[in-house]
């Protein structure tokens, strides 16, 4: 292993300051003898990530990247994935999964910067995230050297981990040093939770796993009612004021939040083989999901609108397991941001204890027609004697099969 390691040059650490990713920026100093660069990102986790910092240094870090993506996050990863209305197996919002790009996009980015030769993740050897981390790499440089110390160290315990920090003097909060409840990812999108005391599906995840919704038993009793402009499939607009995507993202979450909406308790199938439970907030998504469909649903083509349905569902998989950066997904978002041209126009929803109720649409690109849907005297552009032709070439399949059943 030593002489191995003796290959690596330099390492771009995906590091959050946390008990974890500070024992992975002692343990890789040690055992690769070489100089780490600690890259921090800020995607809205809503936590301080400045501490980070002194953390690193601390640890004899001199290259400390700490960079705020939250604009970059919202506007090139999550509003792309949205006009897809991308959803992982009919219900999860994809929250931890476009992230990861990101994160990989950057370390990438520094390790050209810094002249590093290998990059590191604290991501588990059970989980998607060490797949999504490392595509993402390979994807942006293919020669890139990938360490992952969760599948190469011995230190599988927390025990082992909190022994490890004490001897190499990190500090270990209070809070770790019991077995911790769940395990928790945030960013400006989502919050999760999963592992031990949610690892039994049947067992009901208590109030206190939550914490950026309000229960929706416990919501406002009176709505609160928004509106959302559109611009090419994008949201631009809340209650009449111009917003950037992540500070759009910021106030839908706020919304949404307070008024119980966005929770999810899901089993899913991981890409790695086995499933998993895991518990979600994503306030401010499920809200954009629902006026997003709204507003397509008037500006929207049928033949359209089905195909981006029938597509979802591959794009969803590509997402969640990691191909953000292939040639697949990238051809999947050309077909839908061709179909975003004419997505715009305003939404109106009242939110109510975790329900998104859509009130009203309306654009200068609609479709709909009242004259051609009306009950009354409509226009002459109908004709409803049209209607027995169409069924009956439509009914003729049908016909013929029933007709050779009856004759035998």
């Amino acid at each position: 292993m030593l002489n191995e390691n003796s290959k690596i040059k330099k390492i771009v650490l995906a590091y959050s300051g946390g008990l974890d990713t500070s024992v992975i920026l002692k343990w890789l100093q040690d055992n690769y003898q070489c100089e780490v660069v600690t890259f921090t990102a800020d995607i809205g986790q809503g936590e301080e990530v400045e501490p980070a910092r002194e953390k690193a240094e601390l640890l004899g870090v001199k290259e400390v990247f700490i960079d705020d993506l939250k604009e970059e996050f919202v506007k090139d990863f999550v509003f792309p994935m949205f006009r897809a209305n991308a959803l992982y197996e009919g219900i999860y919002l994809l929250g931890t999964s476009i992230a990861r790009p990101l994160i990989a996009k950057r370390q990438i980015e520094i390790a050209n910067l810094t002249g590093s030769d290998a990059v590191s993740h604290g991501a588990t050897g059970k989980g998607n995230d060490q797949v999504r981390f490392e595509l993402g790499y390979y994807s942006l440089q293919p020669n890139i050297k990938v360490i992952s110390p969760w599948r190469e160290w011995n230190l599988s315990s927390r025990t082992n981990l909190i022994k490890y920090a004490e001897e190499n003097q990190i500090k270990v909060p209070k809070d770790k040093r019991g077995e911790a409840p769940f395990s928790v990812d945030a960013n400006l999108l989502h919050i999760s939770a999963e592992g031990k005391i949610l690892e039994d599906p049947w067992v009901e995840p208590e109030e206190f796993i939550y914490s950026r919704t309000k229960s929706p038993f416990d919501a406002p009793n009176k709505p609160t009612e928004i509106t959302l402009e559109f611009l090419n499939g994008d949201p631009v607009s809340l209650n009449g004021k111009n917003l950037s995507p992540a500070k759009m993202l910021h106030q839908l979450n706020i919304l949404g939040g307070k008024n119980g909406i966005g929770r999810i308790d899901l089993v899913e199938n991981r890409f790695v083989g086995m499933k998993s439970r895991g518990v979600y907030e994503t306030p401010g998504g499920t809200i954009l999901f629902h006026m997003r469909r709204a507003i397509e649903s008037i500006t929207l083509d049928r033949g359209a609108a089905h195909l981006k349905d029938e597509l979802m569902p591959k794009y969803a998989s590509l997402i969640y397991n990691g191909f953000w950066f292939s040639p697949e997904r990238e051809m999947l978002q050309s077909a839908i941001d061709t179909s975003q041209k004419n997505v715009s126009g305003t939404v109106r929803a009242k939110l109510y204890k975790g329900n998104v109720i859509i009130t009203g649409r309306k654009s200068s690109f609609s479709l709909y027609s009242e004259s051609l849907v009306t009950f009354e005297e409509g226009t002459a552009d109908y004709n409803h004697s049209d209607a027995e032709g169409f069924i009956k070439l439509n009914a003729l399949r049908l016909r013929v099969k029933k007709m050779i059943e009856n004759s035998k």
